[in-house]
């Protein structure tokens, strides 16, 4: 058979046979290949004692396209192993090998191929599924597939739905008085057929299409507009032929006119020097997808779509692109009614062998393509399948194939689907222990951080778990199991990839262990990323760890048992966050996890542009002696505190402010509190890195502290004015000593992070 026949023999794949001088008998043989006859192409070639790689190579070429595989792989295994063979044998030898389902060795080839030619997109798919047609071998228990008792001996495919009844393309001997034989495969040349569909989606009564389709050369396949009165469909080129002498494939379209279609209009796609074919046209009636070999595409025949407008007339052709084309044959394009699901036909992609079937994501807001998926078996085979068709409340459809067991060279197959098509990524991975070993009947549960959604899966024996998953989303997966600890790990889908491989590691609960959950103070959230510095103080063994989104760690004591003591020195840090370090002393008199964060505070300060860090960092008055300015060794303890702060977060800035109360002159009190200003910060920048990240500033009495003195009658925000405080200066002078106190400070303002 073969579907080339509508675009790929007929759009046409001219090879090139030779420059040198060939004999009469030569000359005949590659004619006869050149016009697509291929049967009478391997009559000639076999005649011929010649045995140059032109003449293999078009002989295997014919066997290709007449499904003679067994041959065809006989002579390309000849020429790949002859010097002068070219990557493309190399290529066809590895389809071949697939077809006759030899996939192993098929794909040593394909990896040969990838090296010959890196630039082809099928090497580098095959590439990254090697091995992936033993998952498409395996049958879906999704389809369920009948051949239909409505085949002929010949040629019939490419079903399409057409009201309650289905419109399809055959081959089979009709009651025309002269029947034209098409020279690829001797069958008669093909015309548009409709029939009744019955409940259990047979076909039955299938009679020519009445009006002006059917001719004396090819009609079919054919797509119908929503209203069904428009109908477009694929036909030789009956008025001329390219420079090289090949009939063309054209589209067509015809209208209803009182019960029967109309005369034929050209698309305006159509052109003797390439072919155009296998039509399609979205729910909605705005777009019409097709196939075509015209120049600028990717491969041999391309993916097409163009805008049907309003008035009736059609937009520019936009290939599809590379996420569906490919350097090999993409065809038979269907859109589903819902507008989001694209299925075609590609023998570029990877695949079981000759063509196969792939469903791709066409997304609404843009109608740019998604995910693409091979269908595998049992809608996909070893041979060509093609033109698949789906109903819109997805339950049924037909496709194309001429598989073994058929009733002639193309059959068509009804099947039932019993659960709609989904699109996402695909997250798989393994649960394992911490060496390496497999973890059966580890139960997975993803997370999906948006929605909060859950869903479950058990891993079997070989410690595998899938999910199907929406793209651009992030997950959280987590593995448990009796007498493990949990193992989590993250996936995001925001990504190319189709395939997200994350396992999961679990570790054996030894019946003791320590947990720790460190958060925000202010908020409460978890904290990821703190580097946790974990300090053994009975054997000095030191480990630092950094949390997960959850914020949390378990840490198993391997070597403790009951009854033992333990103590730990738990240094956390994390940028914009003050870093601390807490003592952990315990007894181990029980058997299970000891939670740190019960006993202590391991929630961390985060450090804010704009707050005083004395505040923060709780640090106690820094204290002068009377009209001085040198730094006390009290003073130098407070101010070691904020040194530690700078080293461990190396790009703080720091405004250091000193400010004294009122009593005093202005002047005065200005420039005393800007000498101890600038002492205090000259200490600080003589002991961290980057001494320029803090300067000191004196304020004098012109900024007022402000606190909360309700209880002595003032404001909860009250400014510590002069006159606020000189109404204590008679009634209360222990209240006048406190307030010119806290008016009397140095502050750390956090001007950068």
């Amino acid at each position: 058979m073969k579907k080339l026949i509508l675009l790929g023999a007929a759009l046409s794949l001219v090879f090139v046979t030779t420059a040198q001088e060939s004999t009469g008998k030569e000359k005949k043989a590659h004619a006869a290949f050149e016009s697509f006859s291929y049967d009478k192409a391997i009559d000639k070639y076999s005649e011929l004692d010649a045995s140059t790689l032109v003449i293999k190579r078009n002989k295997a070429l014919s066997y290709m396209r007449t499904h003679e595989s067994v041959e065809a792989e006989s002579l390309f295994r000849e020429i790949v192993n002859t010097d002068g063979h070219t990557a493309d044998d190399v290529y066809n030898y590895a389809a071949v090998l697939r077809q006759n389902e030899k996939y192993e060795e098929s794909e040593e080839w394909m990896k040969k191929y990838a090296n010959m030619n890196v630039t082809d997109s099928r090497g580098k798919m095959y590439m990254k599924e090697l091995g992936s047609y033993q998952k498409m071998q395996k049958v879906s228990p999704d389809f369920t597939v009948h051949n239909l008792d409505i085949n002929s001996e010949q040629q019939d495919f490419a079903a399409m739905f057409y009201k309650d009844q289905v419109v399809f393309a055959s081959s089979r001997e009709g009651t025309k008085p002269v029947r034209r034989k098409w020279n690829w495969n001797t069958l008669p040349f093909l015309d548009v057929y409709i029939a009744n569909k019955n409940a259990d989606y047979s076909l039955s009564n299938a009679t020519v299409l009445d009006g002006k389709v059917n001719k004396k050369f090819h009609e079919g396949p054919v797509a119908f507009n929503p209203a069904g009165d428009m109908m477009i469909f694929t036909r030789n080129n009956y008025d001329g032929e390219s420079s090289k002498g090949v009939v063309r494939l054209q589209l067509f379209s015809s209208k209803l006119e009182d019960g029967k279609w109309g005369k034929p209009k050209a698309l305006p796609f159509n052109d003797n020097e390439y072919s155009v074919g296998h039509a399609t046209i979205s729910n909605d009636g705005k777009w019409l997808y097709f196939a075509s070999n015209m120049p600028g595409g990717i491969g041999g025949v391309d993916l097409y779509r163009a805008e049907i407008k309003e008035d009736g007339s059609y937009g520019s052709a936009v290939n599809l692109g590379d996420r569906v084309n490919t350097e090999g044959d993409e065809m038979f394009p269907f859109i589903h009614a819902g507008s989001e699901m694209l299925f075609f036909s590609s023998n570029g992609r990877v695949g079981l062998g000759g063509l196969d079937v792939f469903l791709a994501q066409v997304k609404p807001e843009n109608l740019a393509i998604g995910k693409v998926m091979n269908l595998g078996a049992p809608i996909n085979s070893s041979s060509d399948d093609f033109s698949l068709i789906l109903n819109e409340e997805q339950t049924m459809g037909y496709f194309s194939s001429n598989r073994d067991g058929g009733k002639g060279s193309d059959d068509i197959y009804s099947f039932d689907l019993a659960k709609p098509f989904t699109f996402g990524k695909l997250i798989k991975g393994v649960a394992k222990d911490k060496k390496g070993e497999i973890l059966a009947a580890t139960e997975v549960t993803l997370f999906d951080l948006l929605t909060g959604d859950e869903e479950v899966v058990v891993t079997g024996e070989d410690g595998s778990y899938e999910f199907i998953v929406e793209e651009d989303k992030t997950f959280n997966l987590r593995g448990q199991k009796p007498k493990y600890f949990d193992g989590t790990n993250a996936a995001d889908t925001h990504t190319e990839d189709e395939v997200i491989i994350v396992d999961l590691e679990l570790e054996k609960d030894p019946g003791l262990s320590l947990y720790a959950l460190i958060t925000d103070k202010q908020s409460g959230a978890p904290l990821d990323s703190v580097k946790i510095t974990l300090t053994d103080n009975m054997t000095g063994t030191k480990e630092i760890i950094y949390t997960p989104s959850t914020g949390d760690h378990l840490k198993p004591l391997m070597d403790k048992k009951l009854n033992d003591r333990g103590s730990y020195n738990i240094e956390l840090e994390k940028d914009g966050y003050l870093g601390k370090t807490v003592t952990y002393n315990t007894a181990f008199d029980r058997e299970g996890k000891y939670d740190v964060h019960a006993d202590l505070d391991l929630t961390l300060e985060p450090i804010q542009v704009g707050a005083d860090l004395s505040k923060i960092i709780d640090i106690n008055p820094i204290y002068f002696d009377l009209n001085k300015s040198f730094i006390r060794p009290d003073a130098a303890i407070e101010l070691d505190k904020i040194v530690k702060v700078m080293n461990e977060n190396p790009t703080m800035e720091i405004e250091l402010g000193s400010h004294t109360d009122s009593r005093g002159t202005v002047s005065s009190n200005r420039s005393l509190s800007d000498r101890r200003a600038k002492s205090s910060a000259k200490y600080i920048a003589e002991r961290i890195t980057n001494p320029e990240r803090i300067y000191g500033k004196g304020f004098g009495e012109s900024t007022p502290n402000t606190v909360d003195a309700t209880v002595d009658g003032g404001a909860e925000s009250q400014v510590l004015t002069e006159d606020f405080i000189n109404a204590f200066k008679s009634k209360n002078r222990k209240l006048f000593d406190k307030y010119h106190q806290f008016n009397r400070r140095t502050e750390f303002i956090i001007i950068k992070m």
